[in-house]
């Protein structure tokens, strides 16, 4: 099933066709090279207006695209393109200067024809494959804002530089209820404030993972479904507060869709960039610091290095919750002031910002629930956790990591509050982000899934989750969970102590 899904984004022609992920340019460009190809095979008649008509709106396209940025993804359809109109024009051209009209046999045109339009055709598959990513809409009664501001902590140095003075600096880009703006009000940037930083970290993360960043270059081009600086919703309620740390070489931005259907149920997600452990976090005064994190090939090296960098995550939480609490009374200017609920605090975070999490709650009681998405648990495992936990995991054998789920259930048995651990079917590690939104859909990758259930499945068990342990709402949570995938609950006998 296609929908239409309007993209405005600084007046630009952007809609995307949902289903094959083009814009009607795209569609059109690709519409009229395929159908110059098949011209060739019309009666006479019929081949001089409809290749005029046909070779006009390539062109047309062609210029519609140069304007707002021609896609890899379209090259081929170019490439197809410009073989074919030649051909397609010269009898035309040969005919007005009276000359006679040359045609290239069929037996000649035919594998022309069908390498032109093979080559057209590997454009909506790669489109496909790799989409300018559309955010689903969120579904709570709220509209979503956010804001990105930028905290250094006086009292910690920072440990990845040889420099005294240097003090640790985060990155917190905040998603909050916000009053529904007006329409045709220009939706934030995805993965950054502006699109050359999007372009800046796009690039970072294809390098993090191997890839050319032009595969994904359709990333930076997408916004997301909040709006910056949107004012805060009115009423004067006060929101519960979820802070989030990305996965090993994450970065902010990269849960959006969740951050953004949680703020749109009236929650506040705070998610860090923790320098020198993201791929790129781009700074106020326009530097830009890269990940000084790499493997060292040596398991037992690398786990005390695991431990070390969650360590400095889990600080890194817990002075931005320090931070919100500054801003909610005031001691920072900032329209959120008075609207935050620092009582009702979770801490989240996907593969070592799950790990990050869990360490931040056992270490810092002002958290009052934990997420933990797809993340081993690096560190020790006491003191014991004193907080509600759910850990959202793929299906893992003793054969994929023996260690895992052992280390997990560990952790959550020991705690002393009802947590839970849900394994999703047919999720992968990668399920847990906006990955599914603009990546192949390989079950190995993105898990199976899809574009569309990923990341209901994520923000469905959460909510769930956030609203039993943060607003005390009733409920059947564990058969809330089950019907997502196979659920282990590990009660206390002593309830959900907060």
């Amino acid at each position: 099933m296609w929908r239409r899904v309007s993209r405005p984004e600084d007046g630009r022609v952007t809609e995307i066709i949902a289903g094959l992920y083009m814009s009607p340019p795209e569609l059109l460009a690709l519409s009229a090279g395929v159908a110059l190809v098949v011209a060739r095979w019309l009666p006479p008649a019929a081949r001089p207006r409809v290749t005029i008509a046909l070779g006009a709106v390539l062109v047309l396209s062609a210029i519609v695209l140069s304007v707002v940025g021609i896609r890899w993804q379209m090259l081929p359809v170019l490439a197809g393109a410009a073989v074919a109109l030649p051909f397609a024009l010269s009898p035309l051209l040969r005919h007005r200067s009276g000359r006679p009209a040359w045609r290239a046999r069929w037996w000649l045109a035919l594998p022309g024809s069908v390498v032109c339009l093979g080559l057209m055709a590997t454009a909506p598959v790669s489109a496909w494959g790799f989409p300018v990513p559309v955010f689903p809409e969120p579904s709570g009664g709220f509209a979503v804002g956010t804001r990105v501001v930028q905290w250094t902590d006086p009292r910690r140095p920072e440990t990845f530089t040889a420099d005294p003075n240097d003090r640790r600096t985060v990155v917190v880009q905040l998603w909050y209820p916000a009053r529904k703006s007006p329409a045709g009000a220009q939706r934030a940037q995805y993965l950054g404030r502006t699109e050359h930083e999007a372009r800046i970290v796009s690039d970072a993360l294809a390098h993090e993972v191997g890839l050319p960043g032009f595969l994904i270059d359709g990333v930076p081009r997408a916004r997301s479904r909040s709006v910056f600086d949107a004012p805060v919703a009115g009423g004067g309620e006060r929101f519960p507060v979820v802070l989030f740390s990305p996965g090993s070489g994450g970065v902010r931005t990269q849960n959006t869709a969740w951050a953004e259907e949680l703020a749109g149920h009236g929650y506040v997600v705070a998610a860090l960039d923790h320098p020198y452990d993201s791929a790129a976090v781009v700074l106020d005064d326009g530097r830009t610091i890269h990940t000084k994190l790499a493997s060292t090939g040596d398991r037992d090296k690398d786990d005390k290095l695991a431990v070390d960098w969650t360590a400095v995550r889990a600080a890194d939480l817990g002075f931005v919750l320090t931070r919100l609490e500054h801003l909610d009374r005031g001691e920072i200017t900032d329209p959120l002031t008075g609207r935050l609920d620092t009582g009702r605090v979770a801490a989240t975070g996907h593969s070592m910002g799950g790990a990050a999490a869990l360490q931040a709650a056992r270490q810092d009681q002002r958290f009052d629930a934990v997420i933990d998405l797809d993340g081993y648990p690096h560190g020790p495992t006491s003191p014991s956790l004193r907080r509600p936990t759910l850990a959202l995991t793929q299906a893992i054998t003793p054969g994929t990591d023996p260690d895992y789920i052992p280390r997990l259930t560990e952790a959550l048995r020991l705690g002393t509050a009802t947590s839970y651990r849900l394994t999703v079917p047919g999720a992968a590690h990668l399920t847990f982000m906006d990955g599914p939104l603009y990546l192949p859909p390989v079950p190995s990758i993105v898990g199976s899934l899809g574009r569309t259930e990923s990341p209901h499945v994520v923000a469905a068990t959460t909510l769930a989750f956030l609203d039993t342990t943060l607003r005390d709402k009733p409920g059947d949570l564990a058969g809330v969970l089950s019907t997502y995938g196979d659920l282990s609950v590990y009660p206390s006998g002593k309830g959900n102590s907060r």
